[in-house]
């Protein structure tokens, strides 16, 4: 999963994040490509560790206060399921998306394990919680998330599991005029995101 010098900094308890979206991404004008890794190592945890935590939907909005707020299953078939989650994003403004996610979960050996979510459905939600409540329409909402993978592999090794996550998100580009308000939240989010993924996986990990 990494090299022998970035192991060792995993095994001193660094989280290392690194940005790998092209200079120039293959998407069509008007859109964002955003592309980020993590890598944590977390001593004394195992893989059956990792998947009782990723499955049990319903404690997510414990594990993951307080983006995620709401988190359930709609359907399963073995390995494969459909998910539904309610998100909240917040810089500068706050965001709250419904997200539609398609998980599978697979083993390579009984050291090496892996999964993917794949977004089939992102609405941006207007008024959350109030009786005014509803989805935006693609024509009406601001493009702060268009489109949402993540692929994780974790390993058994060292006494530990070390755990790597690939964040890959579109967003709509930044309006002339508006990269005062929307540029920071639409640079930022895919990054602050996947850290705060990774780092809430490792505290429920070490409960």
């Amino acid at each position: 999963m990494a090299a022998p010098q970035t192991e060792a900094r995993l095994r001193r308890g660094e989280l290392i994040v690194d940005k790998l979206t092209p200079p120039t991404p293959p998407v069509s004008v008007g859109a964002l490509l955003h592309h980020w890794r993590g890598t944590v190592f977390v001593p004394g945890a195992t893989a059956a560790d990792f998947l009782r935590v990723t499955q049990n939907f319903s404690a997510y909005p414990k594990y993951f206060a307080p983006q995620i707020l709401q988190a359930k299953v709609l359907a399963q078939q073995s390995d494969r399921l459909q998910a539904s989650m309610r998100v909240r994003q917040h810089h500068l403004v706050t965001v709250v998306f419904d997200i539609t996610a398609d998980i599978a979960y697979g083993r390579l050996d009984p050291q090496h394990q892996y999964s993917f979510a794949r977004s089939t459905r992102i609405s941006e939600i207007d008024a959350p919680g109030t009786a005014r409540e509803h989805a935006l329409s693609s024509g009406e909402d601001h493009g702060y998330l268009w489109r949402l993978n993540t692929y994780w592999s974790f390993e058994e090794r060292d006494g530990g599991l070390y755990m790597q996550i690939e964040s890959v998100s579109l967003t709509r580009s930044v309006p002339p005029g508006l990269g005062w308000l929307i540029g920071p939240f639409v640079e930022s989010v895919p990054r602050d995101s996947l850290e705060f993924t990774l780092r809430s996986t490792c505290n429920a990990l070490h409960k």
